[in-house]
């Protein structure tokens, strides 16, 4: 699997003299909207997950301990 580029880069465009439609001139942002969007939730993700595997080894320890008593 292809490594992704750890920063997004954004570029701003001055006016052009040709008309451009709307859907054109917002691509470049939708796109980056779209990998900021992607990042965040990967980040959450991997925090849901952090915190259930942390309540997992609570729960392991918890009973280890209970059975050593």
């Amino acid at each position: 699997m292809a490594r992704r580029p750890d920063r997004i880069r954004i570029e701003v465009f001055g006016p052009t003299s040709e008309a451009e439609t709307a859907e054109d001139a917002f691509r470049p942002s939708d796109d980056a909207i779209r990998s900021l969007a992607r990042l965040i939730g990967r980040q959450m993700a991997r925090e849901q997950f952090e915190r259930a595997r942390a309540i997992e080894r609570k729960q392991t320890r918890q009973k280890r301990s209970a059975h050593m008593r």
